[in-house]
């Protein structure tokens, strides 16, 4: 529709306003009367989220509609609840997958998901939409979610104004080039300035320092004398009075007593420095935290505000079942929010995590201990945060922060219109080096790198609304591939570098065919490589072949691991791929083994009688049958030792390199072995070369190949026909949005799901969803009923065929599914109280906090939705439903936000 020109619509939106728009904000709103899109770019706490109520302000003015979208429904419910306290219930809907309310008023807030899948269903709500803002588009880095973003702004109506609202970013200028290019004329606005200004300390013990000396300048960063000075002298009094001194260097001490968190943030009220955030990098941690304080005396509360945190404990939690109350450890969290006192982290139950934000916005709790996801976008600001630690574990390793995680944690210190100063604290230890603290507190900035990735949903629906061609010139126009096409210029640049390298090395080498000699040496070291590789594989092979002709009640040494032992098959595993029989060892240790645990083929040594039913979750079966094991004499051979040496003789291909190696000229030369390290460096530049080609080759137009072989795959399965339109099939994976989408589309159509009761569909479905956190994901027992344990084997070889297909089209794998959560939902679907369903629950081992718990419940029913609502069989989709409806009870049910 053609916008009205909204000439004065910005003075009329400042009247309204209680504060003095800042220079930013002024510039992006002008920018957005004169009919630009916009994208700002500002830090945390900066107020960007004006640019985007003005955008609904004009939308309303002319008589259009405004959709605004953020990452997460925590932030979508906020923002709904600002926007109805300006504009009255009836002016905002809301659409976050769980909730719709008001979906045809004039301004909707949604999660960006639900606008992607709008945009792809044609929906008839976007007639006339004339603004759409989005906030936190940083996400877009998100390696999870963040496709999300680039297709909403690939694919909105090209009349639609944007306003990107983004954290400050390094390359905002590469980011609006790009929107630029996609969307048309489009401002960028950039500020670095923190709306109150933010001072680092160093905690040094109880004495409080500050991290930057008064001399420092944009030029030169200087680290505190007194701070420097303290530190040195501390670290030689340790020395001097410690036994144990130093352990080797990079390490901490042995010794070294971190200050106790009480004492902590009595010096910091002592300061005035509260209320304030301390992030700690782990679930446990942050709980270990609360734990500290209330065992000690430390209350941070005020005598008049206990009515008031009764009433919104209350609010938040009194339709929690009273039966599940000590479950979820209420009364000791309820004590802690008494004290002023409270933990925040993903592994909370909703409603505990929803009742500490508001207790904190109002100045109710005073200390929170916080792991990094509290950072992202709640509205928790604090006069103070409190740095632990400057590493955590990213899911693969232990790292260092980055400047900007360190930008985004601290940026929650100083509250607009309260504080007049911010506060970052880093607590000291014998690791922390204060110029690299000084680095982090004075790097500003971090780039966004996209994440988008062509997958089976996206090009199922790119291919119904656009066709191939269409669809492949749209992925090339992606912030993906803009950034890989400006990336190539640096590796033509290496390439050429590199070239001219091998050229002065060649001259120093290249004679009697000493370059021909190393290349003899590089094929013998490469052909060593692939016997030891080929001998892995090849013992793997023996052991998964052993693994499946393993009986019930046969007696095998596990020859190497934790799990070192005698131990007895329980549960046989026939499958092919992995087999993993349960077992229980001598050492009262009930689990699954795999082909890893075995170096050398399994062999059984001896049978055990076992009866007919063994629950090994009880302690005292465990013990009883590793009694009986221990019993039966039978002992296990010597230990193993991994990767043994054929007993073949050596490689044919090998000896014969190796012979031509040793009659070659070159070798004979007295100076080989100083030749060889400058041929070595050859070999590793050329290799390198060789990779950065391939980097080209693979960045220019990557994104369009990857789209190409996912539409080979579809078609050869059938949801695409040879003619490139979409079939029946493909219509309905286009409507199933999850990480598995092809694998549930695949179930659905193969009927694998059909004849399940409600519980056992929930219980198999999660298979799809759930994600262990141990790295290596958690196949567990089959499943707890006969139907759920065929379906689960249906289900793993749907899954298992398309991985194949994957590998011959080189496609990313779909993710294994993960069997941690089917007995605990099932448990849970079918009646069970929440501490048994808990128990049931997570990785082997571990039972599942609450939080996780009620997440994994709703992603579940939001995947059953999807199943009730694209299913053509009316049984399995008539079973989704009644799945819902059994698994959204109890504290899943409650607090839903």
């Amino acid at each position: 529709m053609a916008l009205r020109s909204p000439i004065g619509e910005l003075a009329a939106f400042a009247a309204e306003l209680t504060f003095t728009l800042d220079p930013f904000q002024q510039q992006a709103c002008e920018s957005l009367q004169a009919g630009h899109s916009v994208l700002v770019c500002a830090p945390t706490g900066a107020g960007k989220t004006v640019v985007g109520e003005f955008a609904v302000h004009l939308a309303r003015a002319a008589g259009g509609k405004c959709f605004y979208t953020t990452p997460i429904k925590a932030l979508s419910n906020q923002k709904y609840a600002d926007l109805v306290e300006r504009y009255g219930r009836g002016q905002v809907g809301l659409l976050t997958g769980d909730q719709s309310l008001h979906p045809d008023a004039p301004v909707v807030v949604m999660t960006t998901e639900v606008l992607r899948n709008m945009l792809y269903a044609g929906s008839d709500a976007l007639q006339g939409l004339s603004y759409v803002v989005m906030d936190e588009v940083h996400y877009l880095a998100d390696r999870f979610r963040g496709a999300v973003w680039e297709e909403v702004i690939l694919h909105l109506p090209p009349d639609v104004r944007l306003v990107s609202l983004s954290a400050t970013v390094s390359n905002a200028e590469e980011f609006g080039a790009w929107m630029e290019t996609v969307r048309g004329d489009t401002a960028v606005i950039v500020d670095e300035t923190r709306p109150v200004p933010l001072w680092q300390h160093v905690l040094v013990g109880r004495r409080m320092f500050d991290l930057f000396d008064q001399k420092s300048s944009d030029q030169k960063i200087l680290v505190d004398e007194d701070l420097v000075r303290y530190i040195k002298h501390r670290e030689e009094a340790d020395r001097m009075n410690s036994w144990n001194g130093p352990r080797h260097r990079g390490g901490p001490r042995r010794d070294f007593r971190p200050v106790h968190r009480p004492e902590m943030l009595a010096r910091l009220d002592e300061e005035g420095l509260l209320p304030a955030i301390t992030f700690i990098f782990s679930r446990a941690g942050c709980d270990g935290a609360l734990a500290q304080c209330l065992r000690s005396r430390l209350d941070l509360s005020r005598d008049d505000d206990h009515e008031r945190v009764a009433a919104i404990i209350d609010k938040h939690t009194g339709d929690l079942p009273r039966a599940d109350l000590d479950v979820l450890g209420y009364w000791e969290w309820r004590e802690g929010l008494f004290r002023g006192l409270a933990a925040h982290h993903a592994g909370m139950l909703p409603a505990f995590r929803h009742t500490v934000e508001e207790l904190f916005v109002n100045g109710l709790v005073r200390a929170v201990f916080a792991t990094e996801t509290l950072a992202l976008g709640i509205n928790m600001p604090a006069r103070t945060v409190v740095l632990e630690r400057l590493v955590k574990f990213n899911g693969e390793s232990h790292a260092e922060l980055t400047p900007g995680e360190y930008t985004q944690l601290t940026g929650r210190a100083g509250r607009r219109g309260i504080d007049v100063e911010g506060h970052a604290v880093v607590v000291w230890n014998p690791d922390v080096d204060t110029s690299s603290v000084a680095g982090l507190a004075s790097t500003r900035t971090y780039p966004l790198r996209s994440s988008f990735r062509p997958g089976y949903n996206m090009s199922i629906n790119l291919i119904d609304r656009m066709g191939a061609t269409e669809s492949r010139a749209l992925l090339e126009r992606s912030f993906a591939q803009f950034q890989a096409d400006r990336s190539v210029v640096g590796l033509v640049r290496g390439i050429e570098r590199n070239e001219g390298q091998l050229r002065k090395l060649r001259s120093q080498i290249d004679h009697d065919g000493f370059l021909e000699y190393m290349s003899l040496r590089e094929r013998i070291a490469q052909r060593e490589r692939d016997i030891e590789r080929q001998g892995r594989a090849d013992r793997r092979g023996a052991a998964v072949a052993s693994l499946t002709s393993l009986r019930r009640g046969d007696v095998v040494a596990i020859p190497s691991g934790r799990r070192q032992g005698l131990a007895v098959i329980l549960e046989p595993d026939q499958s092919p791929g992995d087999p993993r029989p349960l077992v229980l060892t001598e050492d009262k240790w009930a689990g699954r083994i795999s082909a890893a645990d075995f170096p050398t083929p399994a062999q059984p040594l001896g049978r055990m009688r076992l009866p007919r039913h063994v629950d090994h979750r009880t302690a005292r079966t465990r013990r009883d049958l590793a009694s009986a094991l221990r019993s039966t004499g039978i002992t296990p051979p010597g230990r193993q030792r991994r990767g043994t040496k054929s007993k073949g003789g050596e490689d044919r291909e090998l000896a014969t390199l190796r012979r031509a190696l040793r009659s070659h000229p070159a070798h004979a030369r007295p100076d080989r072995e100083q030749l060889a390290r400058i041929g070595e460096r050859y070999n590793r530049v050329q290799r390198e070369t060789e990779a950065m080609r391939e980097k080209v080759s693979a960045a220019t137009n990557s994104l369009a190949r990857t789209f190409d072989r996912i539409v080979e795959l579809l078609t050869d399965r059938g949801y695409v026909d040879e003619a490139g339109e979409v079939t029946g099939d493909g219509r309905r994976l286009a409507r199933i949005y999850t990480e598995a989408d092809l694998v549930v589309a695949e179930c659905l159509r193969q009927g694998v799901w059909r004849g399940l009761g409600p519980a056992e569909l929930a219980a198999v479905v999660s298979m799809l969803v759930y994600e262990s956190r141990q790295e290596t994901g958690y196949l567990g027992p089959a499943g707890p009923t006969a139907p759920i344990r065929r379906a689960v084997a249906s289900t793993m070889t749907v899954w298992s065929e398309l991985r194949t297909d994957e590998a011959q089209h080189k496609l990313t794998p779909t993710r294994e599914p993960d069997l941690g959560f089917v007995t605990g939902l099932h448990k849970w679907a079918r009646g069970d109280g929440l501490a048994e369903s808990l128990l049931a629950s997570g990785d082997q081992g571990s039972a599942l906090s609450a939080g996780d718990f009620v997440r994994w419940c709703r992603q579940v029913i939001d995947l059953l939705d999807q199943i009730h609502n694209t299913a053509d069989d009316v049984e399995v989709a008539g079973t989704a439903a009644k799945a819902v409806r059994a698994i959204r009870r109890g504290v899943v049910a409650v607090d839903s936000a």
